[in-house]
């Protein structure tokens, strides 16, 4: 049975070794040919006789006045001088992919992050990276694993508590949830808190499964029967608080995003007893690396501090 040949790894000499002999050719001199690619002269002799030794035939004539080539010097420079173009030219491609890619950088994001901190987080990136083309999906926790899993997205934010099988994460900080109601809710006018069992047994104005806040609200009432069936469900948080603004009901929302109707009374925050509602905010990208080019950028800014 013919023996099976020798991997082409080991047959032929690496790139820097044929670069170094296309310099000798060129210059006549092994010492400038090592000056020209940056290393020493005793270096640079002893990767020639490496290539000597693998391809099993002298290449260099030396003498005191220089270094010529051998009639199979020769051979191999001609035949070295294609493959570093292809290899130049391969390099060329590669750097044109990583340019593309740090042109552009696509986002998903869950609603709260994606309406209240993203904003200043972009505005900031730009500032930064004049040049990069950005594009942002706003979704609940569970498309933007979606979206990061299909590698139709480069860095992602949630909310959630879990994270799917094939993504990373990292804390960037913290956030709290607020229960409110329209000022002419009865809880609204509570001297007492309302407590988790009574949280849990009503109907509340809710996102849809998917979202984080929904499925941290869900997790904190699990000991209490857990959440009741929904008075309303609804895909975005703007919705969720015109609801509750005009009397139907309260909901539960990240603070981030009540600012505006606490302040001018529009919303009355409810104090709830002995359940904790606070959860972390995470960026998350798939796993096997850290994010790169502009997704490293603007994970960099998040870091700043925003726990609420």
């Amino acid at each position: 049975m013919a023996e099976a040949p020798a991997p082409l790894s080991r047959r032929v000499p690496d790139l820097g070794a044929l670069e170094l002999l296309l310099a000798v050719a060129r210059l006549g001199s092994l010492g400038r040919a090592a000056t020209e690619v940056g290393i020493t002269q005793p270096a640079a002799s002893s990767r020639i006789r490496a290539m000597e030794r693998v391809l099993g035939v002298a290449l260099l004539d030396r003498s005191p006045s220089g270094s010529r080539l051998t009639d199979a010097g020769t051979l191999v420079t001609g035949w070295a001088r294609p493959v570093i173009e292809a290899a130049q030219a391969f390099d060329a491609g590669a750097q044109a992919l990583r340019d593309r890619r740090d042109s552009r950088l696509r986002v998903a994001a869950s609603m709260t992050i994606a309406e209240y901190l993203l904003p200043g987080w972009l505005v900031a990136l730009h500032g930064r990276l004049p040049g990069t083309a950005v594009s942002l999906h706003a979704g609940n926790s569970a498309v933007v694993a979606e979206r990061l899993l299909s590698r139709e997205a480069d860095l992602g934010f949630v909310e959630g508590l879990t994270m799917p099988e094939g993504l990373d994460s990292t804390v960037i900080g913290h956030d709290r949830l607020l229960v409110v109601a329209a000022p002419g809710h009865p809880w609204a006018a509570r001297d007492t808190p309302v407590t988790p069992g009574e949280l849990a047994r009503t109907p509340l104005i809710l996102r849809e499964p998917g979202s984080g806040t929904r499925e941290v609200l869900g997790a904190a009432l699990a000991a209490y029967g857990g959440l009741a069936e929904p008075l309303l469900e609804l895909a975005s948080t703007t919705a969720l608080k015109a609801a509750a603004v005009s009397g139907m009901g309260p909901c539960v929302l990240s603070e981030l995003a009540l600012g505006e109707e606490l302040s001018a009374g529009r919303l009355v925050s409810v104090a709830v007893d002995g359940v904790r509602l606070r959860r972390d905010l995470r960026a998350v990208w798939p796993a096997g690396g850290m994010p790169a080019g502009p997704a490293r950028d603007l994970l960099s800014l998040t870091r700043r501090g925003i726990d609420g």
